[in-house]
């Protein structure tokens, strides 16, 4: 069993035993995911480039939370789908990787759809 299924166990009886489980639908997670993930970009909202990548340890800490939170809400939203995530990312790796030949996109920001 890998980490990803050990703490989805985890997360599972966390829920259960708070009866948390009935307002955990896959709308009200993923809603409840995009909260989480606009409170880590807040963490960065007004920082410089170079301030964000030179975090103080209070707004590492800050951020870790918020990382913290992101994954467990999209852990919590894979256990109701019965989706492997390891298994998800490998499968939009693949993707990914024809989406965005590295000999075409190498250094370029712009989407697929936009290089020739």
């Amino acid at each position: 069993m890998d980490d990803f299924e050990v703490l989805k166990i985890k997360l599972k009886k966390f829920a259960d035993d708070r009866d948390w489980d009935q307002f955990h639908s896959p709308k009200n997670l993923s809603m409840a995911l995009s909260v989480e993930a606009s409170e880590l970009v807040e963490c960065f909202q007004w920082l410089t480039e170079k301030e964000s990548q030179n975090l103080t340890s209070e707004q590492l800490s800050a951020v870790v939370d918020e990382i913290a939170d992101v994954q467990v809400y999209l852990l919590r939203l894979a256990t109701k789908l019965d989706v492997n995530i390891l298994d998800a990312v490998e499968q939009k790796m693949v993707k990914n990787a024809a989406k965005y030949p590295a000999d075409k996109v190498r250094g370029s920001a712009k989407k697929y759809d936009q290089y020739e």
